[in-house]
């Protein structure tokens, strides 16, 4: 069930006092939340009641808070369908997970050893204990295997209609050249009857030579442009530009820290200790609600995931979206 949206835009008057206009509503889902809900830093904060001391726990309250989260542990290790079975067991309706894809489906190395047993033994000898196993390390029968499995492995999840998009966050080194323009023209292919979103961290992709042959791209194959905020002025910066190209939109924010944006870190606080104040929030609101006049759905992620910073700002950014009626947490 759609629930309608109405945003307001806040303005200071001569004598410095706010003035809020409201704008006409839009009819959307608009679903705010985190990309974790079991990050140690969050887990160590204090968020999470005291009853809520195990996995399970955390996830059923998580979902009375938030109406959507993103799942990042299935892009370190596959998952198998009694994952999502539990997933979907410890979630009410109408609550949505994204799922990142799995890292060999992405571009990225993983290591050999979170590949599943059977499909490790059937590498190269010498690759069966290295440490970065990349997808052309496995070749084309084997990545189809590995995305089989990814594929059936969130099937509960979308039979029980909580899965929203399958992110395939491609690395800096994934630039746009013809041949990776045909890979991500390919991006669905790996996971049939699923909704898509690509995030880049390649700036060649959304520059402006390349920006509107980008988006022209994913909306000829109805995959979601993921929109970010994020540190700017590297080869890894992705500007904040908010454009929906199929019917969900999705917008990721990791935080404006960019002296860590590049760098090797040990921790998440050096990358992701970064609280959004009210009006860098704010700078997002009109660009949400352009997304929510293109789409039918609107996904809002915070990925600032250290300590209790995202769940504060997931929980700011609703109340500056002004649901109308009660907000949607269940």
């Amino acid at each position: 069930m759609q629930r309608t949206y109405r945003f307001a835009r806040t303005r200071r008057t001569k004598n410095g006092a706010r003035h809020t206009h409201r704008l006409a509503p839009v009819s959307a889902v608009l679903k705010t939340g985190i990309t974790s809900w079991s990050e140690k830093s969050l887990l160590a904060s204090g968020w999470y009641p005291r009853g809520a001391r195990d996995a399970a726990s955390r996830l059923r309250w998580y979902a009375t808070q938030f109406p959507i989260v993103e799942n990042d542990s299935t892009h370190y290790a596959l998952p198998d369908p009694g994952h999502a079975h539990v997933w979907v067991e410890r979630t009410p309706n109408r609550f949505t997970m994204n799922v990142k894809a799995f890292a060999s489906l992405t571009e990225h190395y993983t290591d050999a050893a979170r590949l599943p047993p059977d499909l490790r033994e059937r590498l190269p000898v010498h690759l069966r204990d290295a440490p970065r196993v990349y997808p052309r390390d496995l070749g084309c029968e084997l990545l189809g295997e590995v995305a089989s499995r990814f594929r059936d492995a969130v099937e509960p999840l979308r039979q029980a209609g909580r899965l929203g998009v399958i992110l395939f966050q491609y690395p800096v080194w994934f630039t746009c050249s013809p041949e990776n323009r045909a890979k991500l023209g390919r991006t669905r292919e790996l996971v049939p009857g699923c909704r898509v979103a690509v995030e880049f961290r390649n700036a060649t992709w959304m520059n402006e030579r390349h920006a509107s042959e980008t988006l022209a791209l994913l909306r000829a194959h109805d995959i979601v442009y993921t929109c970010v905020d994020e540190p700017q002025g590297s080869a890894a910066s992705i500007p904040p530009v908010a454009e929906a190209t199929s019917d969900v939109a999705v917008v990721r924010f990791h935080g404006r820290r960019r002296a860590t944006w590049t760098t090797a870190v040990a921790t998440t606080r050096e990358r992701f200790a970064y609280l959004y104040g009210d009006d860098e929030l704010r700078e997002w609101v009109p660009k949400i609600r352009r997304l929510a006049d293109r789409a039918a759905e609107v996904h809002v992620l915070m990925n600032n995931c250290y300590r209790d910073y995202a769940v504060r700002n997931a929980r700011r950014m609703q109340e500056l979206l002004q649901p109308l009626g009660h907000e949607l947490t269940r």
